[in-house]
């Protein structure tokens, strides 16, 4: 019984301040850590399946594009671009792709989309006909 009115004294004291926060602080940066480490694990597991994927060339038609941002306010703003393309079975892709593909892209293009698992690697417009270069 002893010991419970020396926790009492040690809670009155503010003493305990002094034992909660360091620890609210190391849990905080524990949390954080864990987070980065668990993100950088998903990027390289994501990154080596791809490269263990074969290269595909296949007939696609862009059928929609889409941006997100992320950020602002008081930081910087990023922006995410995404295609979606369509293959001749009716399956539906996204993938992302950087600012310049996304300009270049037409939702209606028909064209030959060179992808590796998840990734992006080109997409090959088909010229329409009567437009073709001699």
């Amino acid at each position: 019984m002893g010991n419970f009115f020396a926790f009492e004294d040690f809670i009155a004291s503010g003493d305990i301040l002094f034992a909660i926060v360091p620890l609210f602080i190391l849990t905080i940066t524990v949390i954080i850590f864990v987070i980065i480490v668990v993100r950088i694990v998903k990027g390289l597991v994501k990154w080596s399946k791809n490269n263990n994927q074969p290269r595909l060339s296949t007939p696609a038609k862009v059928v929609a594009k889409r941006t997100s941002v992320h950020g602002g306010g008081n930081t910087r703003a990023y922006n995410h671009y995404y295609v979606t393309f369509e293959f001749p079975s009716g399956e539906r892709t996204e993938f992302q792709v950087n600012g310049g593909q996304f300009g270049m892209l037409i939702e209606g293009d028909n064209g030959e989309l060179q992808c590796q698992g998840t990734r992006y690697l080109g997409f090959t417009r088909n010229e329409p006909i009567g437009e073709q270069t001699q």
